[in-house]
Parts: structure tokens; sequence; C-alpha cells
């Protein structure tokens, strides 16, 4: 085992470690209502498996010394060590889990290390998750599960490499002990990289509690931090519910054109930021199902892939009730602007839909047939349970006018071939050559997405201490588009 090297440590009390991070722990300067002070348990004999090593220098972790000396790596991104700057807490939240209101909930496994200044000056938190119990453990033992510390690693590279807004993983350490009674999983460590922490939850646990001033510092904190242009709105907090409309229309949008589903769009697991967050229960379509739902315990289909519009319109309802105290105007002007303000969400989620249902397509421009033309075609795939993903790369081979990816459709095929000579029209109308067609379609359609029969091997092969799988999975997501990577099971 390597020393750890002196020019490395700060003295004063626990042992800390100088990262190279600039820490400047906003979050933790506002009042205990919205934390409390936690630290990560010891963990026994920590093992650093994977490093994001280029987000890692993104967030000032630049020094060969330290990248180079896994066991101080380790330590440090494990909780053992804190680095120097940081300031462990565990936020305070509440939420709608399945639309049932739970007032109190608060990071139970997981603390927030501190907030850094990254190379480009924007500001990030660090948070570790499955470090223990916490002031807000409510039962368990505070750990996470390796084959879930996975999933996070890899679903949330795969969405970054698609373009999608997500939180991101910085490093994954296994340890000594086991998650849970009695389990035999692993436990890990996820170090994860987030824009920021605050969700609907947040908002709620204040508005529910009917603490105004810690609301509206909340508010105020996240506007100056995620929003500041909002300021000088006439009234900022009414910008700001908007502002979150269109950030999850965007968001759910994105996801529904890949084929990803959310399994617990609960508040508490909704970004006010509009990253993606938690992928504990998520998990890309294989063939098209509008029923699809990653989540066992989903059994209405609350969260199914046809229903994260609506989940997600439910939730920023949640945040208009939060928010709408602090609107500007009488109850009743309050009352009808949060109205309006969420039922944007529909037409902008539907719009940006389009958009990414148009790429993915290749059809280039925007006609007023395309609106019709998506829904018809989605309707064919919910009928034919045809790969979500190949499709696209079959009907890319197709450009040609011989319809030949009709094949895909069984007895549909006739109904396919008519919806496919509406989309060739469509296709060709600019007068773009067959060739270019083809490139517009590969280009807009992944080669490699993160399937459960990918992610779940990863696992299985971690679970016994062998990551080369999971490395070889990483590899294939963060190049999503590149057919030199193609998957091959």
């Amino acid at each position: 085992m390597n020393a750890v090297t002196s020019p490395h440590l700060i003295s004063n009390g626990p042992p800390k470690v100088m990262s190279g991070m600039c820490f400047d722990n906003s979050y933790a300067r506002l009042s205990e209502s919205f934390f409390r002070p936690g630290h990560p348990d010891p963990m026994v004999n920590p093992k650093l498996v994977a490093l994001n090593r280029t987000l890692a220098r993104d967030l000032g972790m630049s020094d060969p010394d330290l990248l180079d000396n896994e066991v101080l790596l380790s330590s440090l991104l494990s909780g053992n060590q804190l680095v120097v700057g940081a300031k462990p807490i565990a936020t305070a939240f509440a939420g709608h889990q399945f639309g049932v209101f739970a007032s109190k909930l608060g990071d139970d496994r997981a603390v927030l290390l501190g907030e850094v200044i990254d190379r480009c000056q924007q500001r990030k938190d660090i948070q570790l998750i499955g470090i223990g119990r916490t002031p807000f453990t409510r039962g368990g033992d505070g750990r996470y599960p390796l084959a879930e510390a996975v999933r996070e690693y890899v679903m949330s590279e795969a969405m970054h490499a698609l373009g999608v807004p997500t939180t991101r993983s910085l490093a994954l350490t296994v340890a000594g002990g086991r998650a849970g009674r009695g389990s035999p999983e692993p436990c890990a460590i996820l170090a994860r990289v987030a824009t920021c922490h605050i969700s609907i939850g947040t908002f709620e646990y204040f508005a529910r509690h009917q603490k105004r001033d810690e609301l509206q510092t909340l508010a105020d904190y996240a506007i100056a931090r995620l929003c500041p242009e909002l300021m000088v709105q006439p009234d900022p907090y009414l910008s700001l519910l908007r502002w979150a409309v269109d950030k999850q229309a965007r968001l759910v949008a994105h996801w529904v054109s890949l084929g990803f589903v959310h399994g617990v769009m609960d508040t508490d697991k909704t970004s006010i930021a509009g990253e993606t967050l938690d992928y504990g229960a998520s998990a890309f379509l294989d063939y098209y199902d509008p029923d699809a739902t990653p989540n066992a315990l989903d059994v209405t289909g609350r969260y199914a892939f046809s229903s994260q519009a609506f989940a997600a319109q439910w939730n920023l309802s949640r945040l208009a009730e939060a928010l709408i105290g602090l609107f500007h105007g009488g109850e009743s002007r309050a009352v009808a602007e949060a109205t309006r303000a969420v039922r944007e969400f529909q037409v902008r989620y539907e719009d940006y839909l389009l958009d990414r249902m148009r790429a993915r397509l290749g059809l280039e421009g925007a006609m007023p047939e395309d609106r019709e033309l998506i829904q018809d075609f989605r309707q064919l795939l919910a009928r034919s349970k045809t790969d979500y993903h190949s499709f696209f790369h079959k009907l890319a081979e197709d450009t040609g006018g011989g319809g030949i990816s009709a094949a895909l459709f069984g007895p549909d095929a006739g109904l396919y071939l008519d919806w496919y000579r509406r989309w060739h029209l469509r296709l060709t109308v600019t007068g773009r050559t067959p060739k270019q067609c083809y490139e517009a379609l590969m280009n807009s359609n992944p080669v490699n997405v993160p399937r459960d029969n990918l992610i779940n091997r990863a696992a299985e092969h971690a679970h016994n201490n062998d990551f080369k799988e999971l490395y070889r999975v990483l590899d294939l997501v963060r190049n999503p588009f590149d057919r030199h990577y193609r998957v091959s099971d």
C-alpha cells in the first residue's frame, strides 16, 4: 500500500486531502432548516474501481500525483477522508412518492460534500451516495448496493453522451461489507455530480411545513444559482415556475424520443434544474411498448413510458402549489397564473417531442403533416412490438424507396408500407439524395444504448469483483453514434 504523500494533507484536526478543487459551499451557508451536518461512516478497505478522469479534471482535480494515487483516491471518494473545503451535509426535503405525500424525507444515505466551481466557472454539487446512515435515515444501513451503483454510473454516462441533461458519475468505489441485513450484495459508494440537488420535493418541504421565509429563501437561492436572469422579472417566482415547466418539457421529450423510461418520477426525484436525477429504476425500451415500466413496484403504471409527460405535469402542479404563496398579486390572480403556467407544459412538451422525432426520422425542416406522420409511426411500432432502436438503422438502409423495412412488421407490413410511402415522400421532398438521407438518420439515432442485458451483465461481473465488463459497457455508451462501437451480445 502506498503511503499518502504529505503535499496532499492538511493536518489541523482529521486529515484532509488537497484535491485542487475550488469549493464554495453556498447551500451550507443557509440556515440549518435546509440540512443537517452529516459525515460519511468509515468504509473498510475501499477500492476505487471507476474514475471519470475527464470529469475529475473539469472539476479541478488535475494533479497527476493525486489522480495516479489509487489508495488516496479510494479513501477520498469513499468519504474516509475529506477534501479541503468540503462541508458534508444531508439535505432536507419532502416529496410525493407514487402520489402519496411524505412530509419528511431528506438524504437518507447520501451527503452533499459541497459545491465546486469547475473550470468553466460553473457551480457543481458533489454528492456521495451510500455513505451510511444520516440524520434523515428512516431505516436500513444507508449503504448502496453495487448493482444499483453500476446502473447509475452507466446510465448517467450514456445520457450525457446522448446530450440529455443529467447528473454525472464521478467515481465508483467498492468496500468491505454488504448492503442491507443478510444481503449478498456488495456495497458501493457513488460520487455524483449535479448542477444542484434541489428537487420539487425541497420546495414542498418548506411549503407543507408552512415555513414561508425559508420557502422564499429557497426560491431566491434557486433563481440566483440557476436562472439569475429571472431576478429582473416583474414576478420572479412565477417566472421560476414557468422556467421549470420549460426545463421539464424539454427533458421528458428527450427521454421519450430516446425510448427512455424513468420508473420513479416522484417529486423528490425531480430536479428543479431539469436534469435526470436517480436511475435506480430506469431503462431504455427494447421494443416500443407504451405500458413499459422498469419499476416492479409500479403496478398501476403511474410512471410507465406513455405516462411520463402526465407524471411530469402532475409534479409541476405540486411545484406550483408550493410556490403560489410567493406570487405577486391577489390569490385569484395567483391561481390563474399558476394554472396557465402548468398548462403550458403539454404544448411545449409536444412541440419538443415533435422536433426530436423529426430528427430521428431524418426529416428536414417542419411541415404541417409531420405531427400526424409521427403519431401514426408510434402507433405502428406499438402494434408490432418492433425493436425501437434497431428499427431506425433499418429505416436508414431503406432510404432508396424500396420498402424493405416492411419485413420487420409481419402481418402489419401493409399498414407499414402505407406509412412508409408517406414518410419517404416527406423525407425526399427537400431534394436530398438517398445517401444524404441515410447519413441524417444514422447521425440522429444511437447505435449503442445501455439496454438492461448489458447493465445486468456488467453488474453480475462486478459482483464477482470483475469490472472489465463495466469498462466495456462504458466504452460503448460513451460512443453512442460511433458505428465502430456497435454492441455485440
